[in-house]
Protein backbone atom coordinates (compact mmCIF):
# COMPACT_ATOMS: atom_id res chain seq x y z
CA UNK A 1 0.00 0.00 0.00
CA UNK A 2 1.29 3.74 -1.09
CA UNK A 3 1.98 5.92 1.46
CA UNK A 4 0.25 9.52 1.72
CA UNK A 5 2.28 12.07 1.46
CA UNK A 6 2.13 14.46 3.90
CA UNK A 7 3.78 18.02 4.94
CA UNK A 8 4.59 20.66 2.88
CA UNK A 9 6.52 20.52 -0.79
CA UNK A 10 8.35 23.29 -2.76
CA UNK A 11 7.09 23.79 -6.41
CA UNK A 12 10.44 24.97 -7.20
CA UNK A 13 11.19 27.77 -9.66
CA UNK A 14 13.03 26.23 -13.33
CA UNK A 15 16.33 28.19 -13.50
CA UNK A 16 17.45 29.78 -17.11
CA UNK A 17 19.80 31.60 -18.38
CA UNK A 18 19.43 33.09 -21.92
CA UNK A 19 16.67 30.81 -22.72
CA UNK A 20 18.39 27.42 -21.66
CA UNK A 21 17.65 25.32 -18.62
CA UNK A 22 20.33 26.21 -15.95
CA UNK A 23 20.51 22.95 -14.08
CA UNK A 24 24.06 24.16 -12.38
CA UNK A 25 21.86 26.70 -10.72
CA UNK A 26 19.01 23.95 -9.80
CA UNK A 27 21.63 22.05 -8.00
CA UNK A 28 22.80 24.95 -5.82
CA UNK A 29 19.15 25.68 -4.92
CA UNK A 30 18.09 22.01 -3.88
CA UNK A 31 21.47 22.04 -1.97
CA UNK A 32 19.92 24.47 0.38
CA UNK A 33 16.18 23.08 0.07
CA UNK A 34 17.89 20.03 1.28
CA UNK A 35 18.86 21.68 4.75
CA UNK A 36 15.03 22.36 5.67
CA UNK A 37 12.53 19.84 6.78
CA UNK A 38 10.58 19.95 2.95
CA UNK A 39 9.09 16.54 2.75
CA UNK A 40 10.02 16.99 -1.30
CA UNK A 41 9.87 19.30 -4.85
CA UNK A 42 7.96 19.21 -7.72
CA UNK A 43 9.43 19.91 -10.70
CA UNK A 44 8.35 21.12 -13.94
CA UNK A 45 5.04 21.86 -12.51
CA UNK A 46 3.46 25.25 -12.64
CA UNK A 47 5.62 27.20 -10.58
CA UNK A 48 8.22 25.47 -13.08
CA UNK A 49 7.34 26.65 -15.97
CA UNK A 50 6.53 23.22 -17.48
CA UNK A 51 3.94 24.69 -19.78
CA UNK A 52 7.12 25.87 -21.80
CA UNK A 53 9.39 23.03 -20.84
CA UNK A 54 10.26 20.66 -23.48
CA UNK A 55 10.03 16.50 -22.54
CA UNK A 56 13.76 16.57 -22.99
CA UNK A 57 14.12 19.53 -20.93
CA UNK A 58 11.87 18.45 -18.18
CA UNK A 59 13.79 15.15 -17.92
CA UNK A 60 17.18 16.61 -17.20
CA UNK A 61 15.69 18.77 -14.33
CA UNK A 62 14.43 15.68 -12.99
CA UNK A 63 17.61 13.52 -13.53
CA UNK A 64 19.78 16.95 -11.78
CA UNK A 65 17.08 16.89 -8.86
CA UNK A 66 16.98 12.99 -8.58
CA UNK A 67 21.28 13.36 -8.02
CA UNK A 68 21.05 16.75 -5.85
CA UNK A 69 18.01 15.67 -3.45
CA UNK A 70 18.56 14.22 -0.22
CA UNK A 71 17.09 10.25 0.31
CA UNK A 72 14.30 11.40 2.43
CA UNK A 73 13.11 14.29 -0.27
CA UNK A 74 10.08 13.05 -2.59
CA UNK A 75 10.34 14.35 -5.89
CA UNK A 76 7.41 14.82 -7.89
CA UNK A 77 7.58 15.49 -11.31
CA UNK A 78 4.90 18.10 -13.71
CA UNK A 79 4.00 15.69 -16.89
CA UNK A 80 0.95 17.15 -17.83
CA UNK A 81 0.25 17.17 -21.56
CA UNK A 82 -2.95 17.26 -23.53
CA UNK A 83 -3.26 13.69 -24.13
CA UNK A 84 -3.09 9.98 -22.30
CA UNK A 85 -0.37 8.93 -24.48
CA UNK A 86 1.96 12.01 -24.54
CA UNK A 87 1.49 12.43 -20.73
CA UNK A 88 1.75 8.28 -20.17
CA UNK A 89 4.81 8.87 -22.26
CA UNK A 90 6.22 11.41 -20.24
CA UNK A 91 5.30 10.52 -16.85
CA UNK A 92 7.04 7.19 -17.77
CA UNK A 93 10.28 8.89 -18.90
CA UNK A 94 10.04 10.94 -15.66
CA UNK A 95 9.97 7.59 -13.63
CA UNK A 96 12.95 6.07 -15.54
CA UNK A 97 14.77 9.92 -14.17
CA UNK A 98 14.16 8.83 -11.24
CA UNK A 99 10.65 10.67 -10.30
CA UNK A 100 8.40 8.82 -7.05
CA UNK A 101 5.14 10.66 -8.49
CA UNK A 102 3.71 12.76 -11.13
CA UNK A 103 1.51 16.11 -10.73
CA UNK A 104 -0.65 16.11 -13.40
CA UNK A 105 -3.58 18.73 -14.31
CA UNK A 106 -6.44 18.67 -16.55
CA UNK A 107 -6.41 18.65 -20.30
CA UNK A 108 -7.59 22.16 -21.66
CA UNK A 109 -7.09 22.99 -25.07
CA UNK A 110 -10.22 21.07 -26.15
CA UNK A 111 -11.76 22.64 -23.38
CA UNK A 112 -15.38 22.20 -24.17
CA UNK A 113 -14.39 18.51 -24.94
CA UNK A 114 -13.35 18.04 -21.04
CA UNK A 115 -16.43 16.33 -19.86
CA UNK A 116 -16.96 14.84 -16.80
CA UNK A 117 -16.26 11.42 -19.19
CA UNK A 118 -13.51 12.60 -20.68
CA UNK A 119 -11.72 13.37 -17.68
CA UNK A 120 -12.34 10.09 -16.38
CA UNK A 121 -10.93 8.30 -18.82
CA UNK A 122 -8.27 10.42 -19.14
CA UNK A 123 -7.03 9.92 -15.76
CA UNK A 124 -8.01 6.30 -15.06
CA UNK A 125 -6.18 5.55 -18.87
CA UNK A 126 -3.70 7.23 -17.35
CA UNK A 127 -2.97 5.59 -13.95
CA UNK A 128 -3.28 2.29 -15.96
CA UNK A 129 -0.41 3.38 -18.05
CA UNK A 130 2.18 4.73 -15.28
CA UNK A 131 4.76 3.41 -13.64
CA UNK A 132 4.31 5.81 -10.79
CA UNK A 133 1.87 6.96 -8.62
CA UNK A 134 -0.72 10.09 -10.34
CA UNK A 135 -1.45 13.19 -8.02
CA UNK A 136 -4.46 14.77 -9.94
CA UNK A 137 -3.85 18.81 -9.97
CA UNK A 138 -6.90 20.89 -9.92
CA UNK A 139 -6.10 24.61 -11.41
CA UNK A 140 -9.20 25.54 -12.74
CA UNK A 141 -7.52 29.37 -12.89
CA UNK A 142 -5.33 28.43 -15.15
CA UNK A 143 -6.51 25.49 -17.14
CA UNK A 144 -10.62 26.63 -17.07
CA UNK A 145 -11.69 23.56 -16.18
CA UNK A 146 -12.64 22.38 -12.75
CA UNK A 147 -12.87 18.27 -11.51
CA UNK A 148 -15.85 17.91 -9.85
CA UNK A 149 -16.62 16.21 -6.59
CA UNK A 150 -17.79 13.12 -7.96
CA UNK A 151 -14.82 12.23 -10.37
CA UNK A 152 -12.58 12.82 -7.86
CA UNK A 153 -14.29 10.60 -5.37
CA UNK A 154 -14.56 8.44 -8.03
CA UNK A 155 -11.01 8.51 -9.32
CA UNK A 156 -9.01 8.41 -5.74
CA UNK A 157 -10.52 4.81 -5.84
CA UNK A 158 -8.23 3.64 -8.57
CA UNK A 159 -4.73 2.15 -6.47
CA UNK A 160 -2.41 4.10 -8.91
CA UNK A 161 -4.31 7.44 -7.94
CA UNK A 162 -2.21 9.24 -4.95
CA UNK A 163 -4.50 11.80 -4.25
CA UNK A 164 -5.23 15.50 -5.52
CA UNK A 165 -3.34 18.74 -5.21
CA UNK A 166 -6.32 21.46 -5.44
CA UNK A 167 -5.47 25.24 -6.10
CA UNK A 168 -8.71 26.55 -6.33
CA UNK A 169 -8.75 27.74 -3.33
CA UNK A 170 -12.26 26.86 -2.23
CA UNK A 171 -12.31 25.36 1.10
CA UNK A 172 -15.76 24.41 0.73
CA UNK A 173 -14.39 21.93 -2.67
CA UNK A 174 -12.22 19.84 0.26
CA UNK A 175 -14.94 20.11 2.81
CA UNK A 176 -16.87 18.30 0.21
CA UNK A 177 -14.49 15.64 -0.65
CA UNK A 178 -12.45 14.79 2.45
CA UNK A 179 -15.32 12.97 4.21
CA UNK A 180 -15.01 10.22 1.68
CA UNK A 181 -11.18 10.01 1.45
CA UNK A 182 -9.35 7.08 2.81
CA UNK A 183 -6.11 7.58 4.66
CA UNK A 184 -3.91 6.06 1.92
CA UNK A 185 -5.11 8.87 -0.20
CA UNK A 186 -3.54 12.26 0.00
CA UNK A 187 -5.00 15.50 0.01
CA UNK A 188 -2.49 18.87 -0.72
CA UNK A 189 -3.84 22.39 -0.40
CA UNK A 190 -1.98 24.32 -3.31
CA UNK A 191 -3.34 28.22 -1.79
CA UNK A 192 -0.30 29.08 0.91
CA UNK A 193 -2.85 31.34 2.30
CA UNK A 194 -5.16 28.72 3.27
CA UNK A 195 -2.55 26.12 4.52
CA UNK A 196 -3.33 26.57 8.03
CA UNK A 197 -7.13 26.15 7.82
CA UNK A 198 -7.12 23.33 5.16
CA UNK A 199 -4.37 21.72 7.57
CA UNK A 200 -7.31 22.05 10.83
CA UNK A 201 -9.41 20.38 8.47
CA UNK A 202 -7.66 17.78 7.99
CA UNK A 203 -5.65 18.34 4.74
CA UNK A 204 -2.35 15.77 4.31
CA UNK A 205 -0.10 19.04 3.22
CA UNK A 206 0.53 21.21 0.53
CA UNK A 207 2.73 21.81 -2.45
CA UNK A 208 3.41 25.61 -2.51
CA UNK A 209 5.14 28.15 -4.65
CA UNK A 210 5.61 30.33 -1.24
CA UNK A 211 7.47 27.30 -0.28
CA UNK A 212 10.21 27.44 -2.40
CA UNK A 213 10.54 31.17 -1.52
CA UNK A 214 10.56 30.80 2.46
CA UNK A 215 10.83 27.20 3.15
CA UNK A 216 11.63 26.95 6.41
CA UNK A 217 8.65 29.67 7.26
CA UNK A 218 6.69 27.24 5.64
CA UNK A 219 7.55 24.34 7.55
CA UNK A 220 7.57 25.81 10.33
CA UNK A 221 3.84 26.91 10.44
CA UNK A 222 3.44 22.88 9.70
CA UNK A 223 5.02 22.00 13.17
CA UNK A 224 3.16 24.69 14.48
CA UNK A 225 0.29 23.06 13.72
CA UNK A 226 0.99 19.64 14.54
CA UNK A 227 1.92 21.10 17.99
CA UNK A 228 -1.15 22.69 18.42
CA UNK A 229 0.64 25.98 18.89
CA UNK A 230 -2.74 27.95 17.63
CA UNK A 231 -1.72 31.44 18.67
CA UNK A 232 1.94 31.28 16.58
CA UNK A 233 0.62 29.14 13.56
CA UNK A 234 -2.03 31.85 13.34
CA UNK A 235 0.28 34.60 13.22
CA UNK A 236 2.47 33.24 11.14
CA UNK A 237 -0.17 32.02 8.32
CA UNK A 238 -1.59 35.51 8.40
CA UNK A 239 2.13 37.51 8.61
CA UNK A 240 2.56 34.94 5.01
CA UNK A 241 -0.19 36.07 3.51
CA UNK A 242 1.11 39.11 1.56
CA UNK A 243 3.51 37.16 0.29
CA UNK A 244 1.80 34.83 -0.61
CA UNK A 245 -0.78 36.80 -2.75
CA UNK A 246 2.30 38.98 -4.44
CA UNK A 247 3.66 35.79 -5.98
CA UNK A 248 0.45 33.89 -7.16
CA UNK A 249 -1.20 36.64 -8.51
CA UNK A 250 0.11 39.01 -10.93
CA UNK A 251 3.28 38.50 -12.62
CA UNK A 252 3.27 35.65 -9.86
CA UNK A 253 6.63 32.97 -11.21
CA UNK A 254 8.26 36.59 -12.22
CA UNK A 255 7.74 37.81 -8.80
CA UNK A 256 9.01 34.18 -7.19
CA UNK A 257 11.50 34.91 -8.79
CA UNK A 258 12.79 38.00 -7.62
CA UNK A 259 11.83 37.26 -4.31
CA UNK A 260 14.19 34.11 -4.45
CA UNK A 261 16.96 36.12 -5.70
CA UNK A 262 16.68 38.64 -2.74
CA UNK A 263 16.89 35.74 -0.57
CA UNK A 264 20.23 34.46 -1.87
CA UNK A 265 18.61 32.01 -3.91
CA UNK A 266 19.16 31.73 -7.66
CA UNK A 267 15.75 32.88 -9.11
CA UNK A 268 16.83 34.97 -12.72
CA UNK A 269 14.96 35.27 -15.33
CA UNK A 270 11.21 33.42 -16.79
CA UNK A 271 10.53 32.05 -20.29
CA UNK A 272 9.47 34.19 -22.70
CA UNK A 273 6.42 35.53 -23.15
CA UNK A 274 6.99 35.65 -19.30
CA UNK A 275 8.86 39.35 -18.31
CA UNK A 276 10.28 40.81 -15.23
CA UNK A 277 8.07 42.06 -12.84
CA UNK A 278 6.93 45.52 -12.33
CA UNK A 279 9.27 48.19 -10.56
CA UNK A 280 6.02 48.53 -7.88
CA UNK A 281 5.75 44.74 -7.41
CA UNK A 282 9.32 44.62 -6.86
CA UNK A 283 9.15 47.79 -4.18
CA UNK A 284 6.06 45.50 -2.54
CA UNK A 285 7.81 42.64 -2.46
CA UNK A 286 11.18 44.36 -0.77
CA UNK A 287 9.58 45.73 1.61
CA UNK A 288 7.38 42.61 2.87
CA UNK A 289 10.63 40.64 2.42
CA UNK A 290 12.30 43.07 5.08
CA UNK A 291 9.33 42.71 7.13
CA UNK A 292 9.66 38.67 7.13
CA UNK A 293 13.11 38.62 7.82
CA UNK A 294 13.27 41.28 10.83
CA UNK A 295 10.31 39.17 12.65
CA UNK A 296 11.42 35.99 11.79
CA UNK A 297 14.94 36.46 11.74
CA UNK A 298 15.71 35.20 8.04
CA UNK A 299 18.90 34.86 7.00
CA UNK A 300 20.31 35.26 3.10
CA UNK A 301 21.17 31.63 2.03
Amino acid sequence: MKEPYKGIIAALTTPFKDERIYPEKLRENIDKYNATSLTGYVIAGSTGEGAYLSDDECITLIRETKKSSSKNKKIIAGTARESVKNTADLTNKAADAGADAALVCTPHYYKSDMTHEALKRYYLSLAEKSRIPIIIYNIPQNTGVSVDKELIISLLKHPNILGLKDSSGNLTFFEEVFPYLSPQKSFLLGAGSLILPGLIMGASGGILRIASVVPRLCTELYELYKDKKWEKAKKLQLDLVPLNQSITKQQGIAASKYALDLLGYYGGPCRLPLISPENRLKNEIDLMLTKIKKTYKLKRR
